[in-house]
């Protein structure tokens, strides 16, 4: 069958192609996507300012932010059917090599893809995509499209607080740096425990959206002086749990300046690439505990059980600022780059019949 697909060639070379599609593999999945979302790390390689897409080797189709229904499965698959909604995982790890036998994280597989980065992977950014059955998810069937395509956004702030051994619960103090799509995500993900939630955010739109999704205060870091103010709000207990969410440069220099004694630090902002000097010897004295994440593991089912469980709670949808059809895709992207303070989640959205 022939479909539209969009390919990513060069920084500003977005070209939408029809291609002829394969038959699934015997563990493959036809998807027809209904929505996909604009991330902030697809702009970025759209512009030619990250690494992670590898147009170097060829093109590839942009999109991890996905959501779609299940069209046709390969002869050996048994957990999908057609007609069910779907969504899937952004790191690819093969199961079978050394490191993922070890039971480490997914980007340390050796035979690593990445959905929406890589020419041998499937992206969400076309009107199909064939990808194998155990990197898909089954989403509610009263999901919209687009819900199914927070999924993968919203696992980084969730499995930022609690993958790895990580916590949070009603006791604590949470300190989240930065309110853009990851930033809310943990910020939903810590409110449902009880926290209490600040949130450091200097842009309006994105403080406004913080007050809305339940913090209980929100800093400008660009008015008062930080420590000062969470020291103020916390009275003086500081942060007992810190997320990096921002990736800034000058975020990432405070977070231990915020953080309290013994506090759990958490570094989800993507920063590869930079050093950004930071006072390191605040972790021996306050005995901090630091930890990272690049990606999610085992997080696909869950996190979509934790958003159904708040879905009453918090509109996610409202989210969405920008909607864009498939085939105004250029006019999207260009939204995405021009409007980064204001355009807070571009969706495309696709032809569906349901």
């Amino acid at each position: 069958m022939k479909a539209k697909i969009a390919f990513l060639h060069k920084p500003f070379d977005l070209r939408v192609q029809e291609v002829d599609l394969p038959a699934p593999n015997p563990d493959q999945v036809l998807i027809k996507v209904g929505a996909c979302g604009i991330c902030g790390s697809d702009v970025e390689c759209y512009e030619g300012k990250s690494a992670e897409g590898r147009y170097d080797i060829a093109p590839y189709t942009p999109g991890h932010e996905w959501g779609g229904k299940v069209v046709e499965i390969g002869s050996g698959v048994t957990t999908l059917k057609p007609g069910y909604k779907v969504t899937g995982d952004c790191v690819m790890a093969c199961g079978v090599c050394r490191n993922c036998k070890d039971g480490l994280m997914p980007s340390a597989c050796l035979n690593m893809r990445e959905a929406g980065f890589r020419p041998d992977s499937p992206g969400g950014m076309g009107e199909y995509m064939i990808i194998e059955e155990k990197y898909v998810h089954r989403v509610p069937d009263d999901w919209s499209y687009e819900d199914a395509a927070w999924v993968e956004t919203f696992s980084i702030g969730y499995y930022g607080i609690w993958g790895n051994r990580g916590y949070v619960d009603a006791s604590d103090i949470v300190i989240i740096m930065g309110c853009g799509p990851v930033g809310v995500s943990a910020l939903m993900t810590a409110k449902t425990s009880g926290a209490k939630v600040i949130v450091v955010e200097p842009l309006p739109m994105r403080a406004e959206i913080a007050r809305k999704f339940g913090a209980d205060a929100v800093i400008n870091p660009t008015k008062v002086n930080l420590a000062d103010e969470v020291r103020r709000l916390s009275d003086g207990r500081m942060g007992t749990l810190v997320v990096e969410a921002s990736g800034n440069d000058k975020a990432i220099a405070s977070l231990f300046e915020v953080a309290g004694h013994s506090a759990r630090v958490r570094l989800i902002g993507h920063s590869v690439g930079r050093k950004v000097p930071v006072e390191i010897g605040r972790t021996i004295w306050s005995t901090l505990s630091i930890s990272g994440s690049g990606g999610t593991k085992d997080f696909g089912q869950r996190t979509i059980r934790f958003m159904s469980a708040i879905r009453n709670r918090y509109d996610i949808g409202a989210l969405n600022t920008h909607f864009y059809r498939f085939a105004d895709i250029q006019q999207a992207f260009h939204t995405a780059c021009e409007l980064k303070s204001a355009a807070f989640k571009v969706m495309l959205k696709f032809d569906m019949d349901d």
